[in-house]
Parts: C-alpha cells; sequence; structure tokens
C-alpha cells in the first residue's frame, strides 16, 4: 500500500500521527462515506494513495444514488456495469450541469448517426423531499426516420396524476424549492450530461387552465451559425386541490428550441444532445491537463527560485 506522508500534530506539541498510520479501511468505512462527490473527488487529486482508496466503485454507487435516486434503478445499475469508470464516470458527467458553449466550427453532420435510444434518470424533490423519480427509455427510431418531426419527451401519461404529500400557500414556494435534475444517458457512446437547470427560472399560472407550470431551462450550443444556441426546457405542470390542499404532479416533459421559441425536429435535437455531452467531457479533459500543467509549472518555478536562493546564499557567504 502506498504511503502518504501528511501528518497532523496533537495539542501540546504531542507526537505526530500520520494520516497513512489509519488503516484504508477504516478510511473507506467511517470517513470517506461522509463525503459528497465534490470533496471525494477533491480528495482524490491531492495523491496517489487516496486516489487509490477514493475510486472504489461502491463508495460512487452511494453518492451517485444519493444525489439522483434514479440511478439505483435496475435499468440504470446494468448499464452503468459497462460505462468505464462505473458510477464515478456518470458523476464526473453529470455534475455540475451543463454551462452554454458554442463552438463556431460546429455545423450539422450529414452522416451522424443517432444512438437507438436515449436514457432519461429524472428525479423531482421539494426542500430535499424525493417526490418524483423516474427512469425513462426512449426510442430514438421515430426522429430518425421522421426528420420534421419535433423532439419532445413526456414522463407521465396524459391521464397520470401524480398524488405529492406537499402542500404550498403560494406559488412562490415552488420556486424557491422545488428542485429538478434530468440525466439524459447516450447508452452507446457511454455518456451523460445533466440537462436540467436545477432550480427553476420561471414559475408561472397558465391563464387558460389554471395549472401552475414550473419551468427549467438550459442553454446549449447549436448546429449553425443562424441558430448558435438553442435551449433545452423542462416543465412540469402541477395542480393543487382546493383550499390550500396537496399538490399534484399532471405532466413532466423535455423539449429543445431555438432562442426564437421555434421548436427543432428530432434528429437536430438528439445530435444537439450528443454534442453537449461530448464538449462537456472534452472540456474536462482539457481542464484537467491545464491543471497537470499549471500544477508543474509551479513546481518547476519553486525549484528554480530556491535553487537561485540556495547559489545567492552561498555566494554571499564570508570565507572564515
Amino acid at each position: 500500500m502506498a504511503s502518504y506522508s501528511t501528518s497532523a500534530s496533537t495539542k501540546g506539541g504531542g507526537a505526530a500521527t500520520k494520516i497513512s498510520s489509519i488503516h484504508s479501511n477504516i478510511l473507506q468505512t467511517y470517513i470517506l462515506p461522509r463525503l459528497d462527490g465534490l470533496s471525494l473527488a477533491s480528495l482524490s487529486c491531492t495523491s496517489s494513495y487516496f486516489r487509490s482508496i477514493s475510486t472504489v466503485e461502491t463508495l460512487w454507487r452511494d453518492i451517485c444514488i444519493s444525489t439522483w435516486p434514479s440511478t439505483n434503478h435496475p435499468i440504470i445499475q446494468n448499464l452503468l456495469a459497462t460505462f468505464p469508470g462505473g458510477h464515478r464516470r456518470i458523476f464526473s458527467d453529470s455534475f455540475p450541469l451543463l454551462s452554454p458553449n458554442h463552438d463556431p466550427n460546429v455545423h450539422k453532420r450529414p452522416f451522424f448517426t443517432p444512438s437507438p435510444e436515449i436514457i432519461s434518470a429524472v428525479d423531482v424533490r421539494h426542500q430535499d423531499q424525493l417526490i418524483f423519480s423516474k427512469v425513462q427509455e426512449t426510442k430514438t427510431a421515430v426522429w430518425r426516420r421522421l426528420e420534421n418531426r419535433p423532439f419532445w419527451v413526456d414522463l407521465l401519461d396524459p391521464k397520470e396524476n401524480l398524488l405529492t404529500p406537499i402542500q404550498i400557500s403560494s406559488q412562490t414556494e415552488l420556486e424557491e424549492h422545488l428542485t429538478l435534475s434530468w440525466i439524459v444517458i447516450d447508452p452507446t457512446r457511454k455518456r451523460a450530461a445533466n440537462i436540467s437547470s436545477l432550480r427553476p427560472v420561471r414559475v408561472y399560472r397558465h391563464w387558460s387552465t389554471g395549472d401552475i407550470r414550473v419551468k427549467y431551462a438550459t442553454t446549449m450550443g447549436g448546429l449553425s451559425l443562424e441558430s448558435p444556441l438553442v435551449e433545452c426546457k423542462i416543465v412540469v405542470t402541477c395542480s393543487q386541490e382546493e383550499g390550500g390542499g396537496k399538490v399534484h404532479v399532471r405532466r413532466v416533459c423535455m423539449k429543445v428550441e431555438d432562442m426564437d421559441e421555434k421548436r427543432l425536429n428530432g434528429r437536430d435535437c438528439l445530435e444537439i444532445l450528443a454534442n453537449a455531452k461530448r464538449d462537456r467531457r472534452e472540456r474536462k479533459v482539457r481542464s484537467e491537463k491545464r491543471m497537470k500543467m499549471a500544477w508543474l509549472a509551479g513546481v518547476i518555478g519553486l525549484s528554480i527560485l530556491a535553487s537561485v536562493y540556495c547559489s545567492f546564499s552561498n555566494h554571499k557567504r564570508p570565507n572564515y
């Protein structure tokens, strides 16, 4: 087992205790499970020893299930068994959220082949209480055959009406406390991305039905200079029992539109989603390389300064 030499002194100048003296089983059983995903990922970057004990699959499986309960579904678990990196990979792909990015060199590829299906893992929480969780497989054959058919993913049947345990006095409570995560997974390319804004960008009551609609949105790069950016919209439609009663979820849907709110066809949307997942992975790799280069440059710079300082000190030292 690799050794990690960082030590901590006890109060009063007592004997120092090396962290390497703590058995790895104790760290993995009692300490590492208390960390969230971001903290665990940061810890794994500090040394080869911590990397070896913090990349255990069970740790990342528990973190993913805690963050996104839908990932505990058998479909997701079986799929992640085929992913390089498993649960750690999907956490890296899906956390944090997508950031707007457009490469002017990206254009519509005439020979782009969409994956046969995409998988959605969706979780809705109200004040950290899970009220909706679902995994849905969506076949892409219809969009591949009919290029003019708009892209649309609905998680509930029209007649479904999901009763939730939450009660609200105003729609402002939904704007402040209703969070949503929507992870889109490409089983063929082994990539994933969280396309939700997590928190609502708008909450409003529909003028005709009276339903409350909670909108989440993420901006992504388009396929042309005419439409350099597109918006992925997720809308949760809710109704409330009379007298301030419990909230019902009536619809959860996702669509992709250009910035003029024109809905895009299925094939283009599938390519945009594929590009978003690919660009995110490439940006992460580039960022990691830049961090390593910066660290290496810092080490080299400190070494040079230390050498210059030592040479200067030896030069100034008087001879007796």
